[in-house]
């Protein structure tokens, strides 16, 4: 039995005696105090850690001047709040320890538009690729890029000044920010805009705290113009936070403070709403992925590249290529980035061309290839190759996996994984080469591994040493890099912060600014915050205030998780893997992960957040000297057993204060998509960890009714099908519905299929054939048959399509066997009755061998069940043996091509793939597509994330509210317009939760091809 976990880190009373206040001032929105809520911010995409004592979530720019001026009255002058947007960061930006107020959650609203002008106005939690989609249709983008655009905020980017590829043309976030409507620590609400100096200076004239800030920046500009034009570096990538520099024009008769608050990092004020520039889309983009010998080769290439007069010249090394090349992502650009016969690629640059004059971009792209031509046939600059990417899908993918390369490299073998910590260097781009020549020497000094990748047009490479955070001498060592690295850099003349902003490095800021320069930003800080209140420790701090910045050895995620034994950690790397980067926040709501996270938008419901909670639970666990492999999870229920779960799950809150249950909490909300376990760029795979940790809960607290009645389902349905009129009549009824929702948390459960699939099939010589008359045939006769797999849903729920996949099978010339039913034991392993589980597999995966043996195709119908064979099967090890469960369209493209019909016209179809169908098996739908072209039919794919079903999560009671919301996010919307008789579904969960919620029934796309056949016969 587990221990209680109630000692887990409290509040500061202060913070908790401002909450209450902030109540009673008509706050109205979220707040977040218990443990898990501050676990899930007290990371980001950094190697930190860092408890913040509360979260607040406002919904409004009024209730950011309630917090505010709140904040100001003196009773409460000791709390500091630090403004959060995507949590992206790599240096641990949004990462304190007093309030932290995320502005991503409500504040995502888009406010005004206007295309003659060219700009938009957004609150700051709209998320980037969102604002984006948004502009589409107007034909206009906002151009500044960075790999986490699908979940870093507007008032991220602008607070950390960001961008990445193609910065030389379009700049930095600063360029595009035309203003702000932003909330000072007292709570003034003051906009700020480019304008005339004379403008400026009546403002700086006031008594208002604006005033004060205006007459200090303007004055310290204006003292110490030469000495800012010193040491601001002529670089693309200039001194992020505070842009001294560009606050006056180049002539100084235009003013704008804005430009003090980007990159300020939160330090300064809340900025709250950004007005920014927005740019017609190019009508052309091409690429050319240029091929080379060593990475040294492509970097060495790339002033050469930058004559071109491209938009950007992007770099990937062989590390990061060859981690794509084990990722889902892979299928997607494999044809675009093929090998070299007789050649290792150990590099590419990514050159893109973009415009609207087709002629012109064609004629540069002609150019270069022809140079490209010459270098490769006389073996010079290191070039093997190249290939031309001409269409924009092409260049998208493209992208798509060069972004997810930043997270892949936290997929690393090993214990030691690639991190961020001196990551966005930026030097002159023609001294880049030798620059990383001896950066490179650095890591190699130290025997380390690392990955490579940037933008080396801009002179920006991104590297990331792998180091063990989990041992105390890598953790120094890490410390003792970062100091090499700076003084590297400082000698370039470049910046050690050249994209990603500088967070827990600001205590170099002096070094690089200069103690006199250093002096003005505090000078500059004093006059936003004097009472350092507004994320402490970065940037710098006020004139008088002697807290120093965060140091580069605070405490990192690797300091807690040393904590928990190794063979613990091993046991548990689903968990323990995350590096905090974050995709599982993807704001589009046609992305398969992970659909708790879109519909509720806490982040403890995340893949990332699940992570974070499990390894703290760990912890805690360790403290106590609990080792979770040694609990026996399979108790037998004495009286004294049942008597201590009764009361451990039924004593007061008081007495049950335990964090094992906002870790329970987090886990009820998982759907068990396993999209995690596959889009995920670290592969953290929630739902085998989510079931050992329920099997673990469940030693101290009872199960309620409904898990078990799940984990007996495979095994009860055969019983109940024996009298399915009978059920049917009881299920439908409503009276039945509402005591089942009460005393049981299940609802709408579906009627059992009536007539049912052994009637349906009688006569048949499905049924009649045996196992032992399979063996008795010849291998070649045994070539004619297909055993068909059943799984519990269809077969008792929908049995006319086990039955119409008999009948195709028939249809195409082979003669179906239809297994005789066999529990799978998905619903045990989801609900963590793994013991049992693990003895159904044993007993299944018996059966399903000794098929296997004789040679003969077996085909199922339902992704989850037939891909719970070939994922949680894995925990047999040995014992699971070798046998293969296909997929109906697996087995399908093996058939000889069916030319005779690929004449007749079948009009068009819309599939709706099972989201663990095509995160698992990215190639399905165009496989799909390909089985009924020969059908002559054309089949459209819909992307679609979660339907909401997900098994038996939608017949939860608790989850009805979520499950119709998550249906109604990307599933509602994709379906209308079209006709429900033309609509096709690969799962079972989604065909019901269609019929449950849309009140139409659609079919299996297998049944669509058996019409087809039927009709052509």
């Amino acid at each position: 039995m587990i221990p209680q976990l109630k000692h887990s880190p409290g509040q500061t009373d202060i913070t908790r005696k401002f909450l209450a206040a902030l109540k009673q001032q008509g706050f109205e929105g979220d707040i977040g105090q218990r443990y898990a809520d501050r676990l899930s911010m007290a990371t980001d995409n950094s190697i930190y850690q860092n408890l913040p004592d509360a979260i607040l979530f406002p919904k409004s720019l009024t209730d950011i001047v309630i917090i505010t001026q709140l904040a100001h009255t003196k009773d409460y002058q000791a709390i500091a709040f630090t403004p959060r947007g995507g949590g992206t960061g790599t240096n641990g930006q949004s990462l304190n320890n007093g309030i932290v107020i995320d502005l991503s959650r409500h504040m995502n609203r888009i406010l005004d538009f206007n295309a003659e002008e060219g700009w938009v106005r957004v609150e700051a939690g709209v998320v980037k690729d969102q604002l984006n989609a948004w502009l589409k249709p107007h034909g206009f983008f906002f151009a500044p890029e960075l790999s986490t655009s699908n979940r870093a905020t507007i008032g991220g980017m602008v607070s950390t000044d960001a961008s990445g590829q193609g910065s030389l043309v379009y700049g930095k976030t600063s360029d595009h920010v035309l203003g702000t409507r932003t909330v000072l620590i007292n709570g003034e609400v003051i906009d700020t805009a480019p304008l005339s100096r004379q403008h400026a200076e009546t403002i700086a004239q006031g008594a208002t705290q604006e005033s004060a800030i205006y007459r200090e920046v303007m004055n310290s500009c204006h003292d110490n113009l030469a000495l800012i034009e010193e040491k601001f570096p002529k670089l693309n990538r200039f001194l992020t936070g505070y842009d001294l520099r560009h606050v006056f024009s180049q002539q100084g008769e235009y003013f704008d403070l804005t430009r003090i608050l980007c990159g300020a990092e939160g330090s300064l004020a809340f900025i709250v709403e950004v007005k920014l520039n927005i740019l017609p889309i190019p009508k052309v983009r091409q690429l050319v992925n240029i091929k080379y010998d060593s990475f040294d080769s492509a970097l060495r290439n790339a002033p050469f590249l930058v004559e071109a007069k491209a938009l950007s010249v992007e770099t990937v090394d062989s590390t990061v290529l060859n981690l794509a090349r084990e990722d889902i992502v892979w299928h997607s650009v494999s044809e675009l980035i093929t090998d070299v016969d007789g050649h290792v690629m150990q590099g590419i640059n990514l050159v893109e061309f973009a415009g609207n004059d087709r002629e012109q971009i064609e004629r540069q792209v002609a150019e270069l290839c022809q140079k490209l031509d010459t270098l490769r046939d006389t073996q010079q600059a290191g070039v093997i190759g190249y290939q031309c990417c001409r269409e924009l899908d092409q260049v998208e993918r493209i992208y798509a996996m060069r972004k997810k390369a930043v997270g892949l490299l936290g997929n690393a073998k090993g214990r030691a994984k690639p991190i961020p910590f001196v990551e966005d260097t930026a030097v002159p781009p023609e001294h880049l080469a030798d620059y990383i020549t001896r950066f490179r020497a650095i890591l190699d000094s130290y025997n380390l591994s690392y990955g490579m990748f940037g933008h080396v047009d801009a002179g920006v490479l991104h590297v990331r040493p792998a180091l063990d955070m989990t041992s105390p001498e890598q953790h120094q060592l890490m410390l003792t890099i970062s100091d090499q690295v700076a003084a590297l850099t400082r000698s370039y003349g470049g910046l050690l912060w050249g994209e990603h902003g500088k967070g827990y490095r600001s205590a170099y800021s002096e070094d690089f600014f200069g103690h006199e320069l250093y002096l003005l930003l505090r000078r500059i800080k004093t006059a936003f915050d004097p009472n350092n209140r507004l994320n402490p420790g970065k940037i710098c701090q006020p004139l008088d205030n002697h807290t120093p910045p965060y140091a580069i050895d605070s405490p990192t995620r690797g300091s807690f998780d040393r904590q928990i034994p190794i063979v613990v950690r091993e046991s548990w790397r689903g968990a323990m893997d995350c590096n905090g980067n974050g995709l599982c926040f993807n704001f589009d709501v046609n992305s398969p992960m992970c659909p708790s996270m879109k519909v509720t938008r806490d982040r403890i419901h995340s893949p990332k957040g699940r992570a974070t909670l499990v390894r703290e639970w760990l912890r805690l666990l360790s403290e106590q000297n609990i080792d979770p492999q040694s609990i026996d999870t399979t108790q037998s229920l004495s009286l004294r057993t049942l008597s201590q779960k009764i009361k451990n799950s039924w004593g007061s809150r008081a007495e049950n204060a335990d964090f094992s249950h906002e870790v329970k909490e987090s886990m009820d909300g998982c759907l068990a998509c396993k999209a995690c376990a596959t889009q995920c760029p670290i592969k953290i795979d929630v739902p085998e960890f989510r079931a050992r940790f329920l099997a673990l809960y469940h030693t101290r607290y009872l199960r309620p009714i409904s898990d078990h009645i799940v984990a007996n389902i495979e095994p009860l349905l055969p019983i109940m099908a024996k009298a399915p009129q009978m059920m049917n009549f009881f299920l439908t009824k409503s009276w039945v519905n509402q005591l089942s929702r009460r005393y049981v948390g299940m609802v709408d459960l579906p009627p059992l299929s009536s007539p049912t699939l052994n009637k349906q099939l009688a006569g048949h010589s499905a049924l009649a054939t045996t196992l032992e008359d399979l063996q008795a045939l010849t291998a070649e006769q045994r070539a004619e048959y297909v055993v068909v797999v059943q799984d519990p849903f269809t077969s008792f729920y929908e049995a006319n399509l086990v039955s119409d996949l008999v009948q195709l099978i028939a249809h195409l010339g082979y003669k179906p066997v239809l297994l005789p039913f066999v529990p799978n034991g998905k619903p045990q392993q989801v609900k963590g009755f793994l013991k049992r589980f693990t003895r159904t597999a044993q007993k299944s995966a018996e059966v399903l061998n000794r098929v296997a043996a004789l040679n003969i195709p077996m085909v199922g119908t339902d992704p989850a069940l037939v891909l719970c064979y070939r994922d949680e099967y894995k925990i047999l090890g040995k014992q699971r043996g070798e046998f293969t469960v296909l997929l109906a369209h697996e087995w399908l493209i093996t058939l000889p091509k069916l030319s005779r019909y690929a004449s007749v016209s079948n009009g068009d179809w819309y599939l709706f793939a099972h989201c663990t169908e095509v995160t698992a098996l990215p190639s399905a739908t165009q496989q799909w597509k390909g089985i009924f072209s020969q059908y002559g039919a054309t089949l459209h794919t819909i992307n679609a994330g979660c339907c909401g079903m997900a098994g038996t999560y939608g017949h939860e009671a608790r989850n009805l509210d979520n499950s119709r919301k998550i249906f109604d996010l990307s599933w509602q919307p994709q379906l209308e317009g079209k006709p429900a008789s033309r609509c096709l579904a690969t799962g079972f969960s989604c065909r019901s939760q269609v019929k449950r919620f849309g009140g139409e029934k659609i079919k299996h796309p297998l049944q669509a091809l058996l019409q087809m056949v039927q009709q052509q016969q």
